[in-house]
């Protein structure tokens, strides 16, 4: 979606990027805007500014340093401040404020993704039923409430890792359900459920096979994010990188 194509640009601005969509705009990361971090940071002089991968430039470029919902932790323990404005993931903010005695401040406050958002307590409970005995994996994007029900609250790369890992062989997944198409063909030996049928991005499904097809005969549309957009990204972007070691 925007965003991702965003980030590779800003990591790659000597390279072509193209997405095969520009409607795929991913509805959590334009809940943020520029503006509403620089008003933010007006309020909160002495805070930092974490945000979120999932966001878009105009916003990264407010930030001090980034955070994916994998290495959150390490960021947030990195960070000197007392306080930190921390989104647009309200959720990831709720998921990491037990892990440190800093308090975290979500900007705009009520930002979410709205499959993750789809995720209740009863649909833990019917899990439970259905498939006694079986791991639930949920995405630190969920609601709290969820959360706190799961056996594991896990980024992708670390539901990946804990299937690889694990001598488990079926596991419920919380989280987009494509995510268990990936899963399947990484790891065919092993049985999957979504935790929710319904847990589907329509904006990432914008993107076809013929699109990308069409995307990359034409090269168009490109990804061109502004050079001081760009340059003050980076900076966050690095401050994770080092921050993540």
């Amino acid at each position: 979606v925007d965003f991702m194509a965003e980030t590779a640009y800003m990591l790659n601005p000597e390279k072509t990027v193209l997405i095969p969509d520009i409607e795929a705009e991913c509805p959590m990361a334009h809940m943020l805007t520029g503006e509403q971090v620089r008003e933010a940071k007006a309020k909160y002089p002495d805070a930092a500014v974490c945000l979120y991968v999932n966001s878009l430039g105009e916003a990264k470029a407010e930030s001090d340093i980034l955070c994916t919902s994998g290495n959150v932790k390490k960021v947030v323990a990195s960070i000197e401040q007392d306080t930190i404005l921390f989104g647009p993931d309200t959720n990831l903010g709720e998921f990491v404020q037990p892990f440190t005695d800093k308090k975290i401040i979500p900007i705009p406050g009520d930002g979410h993704c709205y499959v993750h958002k789809l995720f209740h307590k009863e649909d833990i409970e019917d899990a439970r039923k259905k498939y006694p005995g079986v791991d639930i994996l949920i995405h630190p994007e969920s609601n709290k409430e969820v959360q706190e029900m799961a056996d594991y609250v896990l980024s992708t790369g670390g539901m990946l890792a804990h299937v690889r890992d694990s001598d488990e062989k079926e596991f419920v997944i919380g989280t987009e359900v494509d995510m268990i198409t990936r899963l399947k063909s990484e790891f065919p030996d092993k049985t999957y459920y979504p935790l929710l049928e319904g847990a589907i991005c329509g904006t990432m499904k914008l993107h076809t096979l013929e699109k990308v097809r069409d995307c990359l005969i034409n090269e168009e549309p490109k990804v061109i994010v502004p050079k001081d957009i760009a340059e003050k990204s980076i900076a966050a972007v690095e401050r994770m990188l080092e921050a993540s070691k």
